[in-house]
């Protein structure tokens, strides 16, 4: 199974075409060459394997975060209630 992060765009580097995006507090540089749409500072954009694949709107993109954030705060408790057990 594949996912496609949504990250928010803090960055466009135009010489290199990518753009930085912060997903979940990490900031990481990704290409923006399979974009068909211009990507401006401040949009929300699913990031796939160090590609922006499209945009998404604001309100997915806080809800698919919020989801995240639950996930790796769920495996982060299983995996300390299997440490001290």
């Amino acid at each position: 199974m594949c996912l496609a992060i949504p990250s928010k765009v803090i960055a466009i580097k135009k010489e290199s075409n990518t753009a930085i995006v912060e997903t979940l507090g990490v900031s990481r540089e990704a290409s923006l060459d399979l974009m068909q749409d211009d990507v401006t500072v401040g949009e929300y954009v699913l990031l796939h394997i160090g590609y922006v694949m499209s945009k998404i709107d604001t309100d997915s993109a806080l809800e698919s975060i919020k989801l995240y954030e639950q996930i790796v705060e769920d495996m982060e408790e299983e995996y300390i209630d299997e440490e001290y057990r």
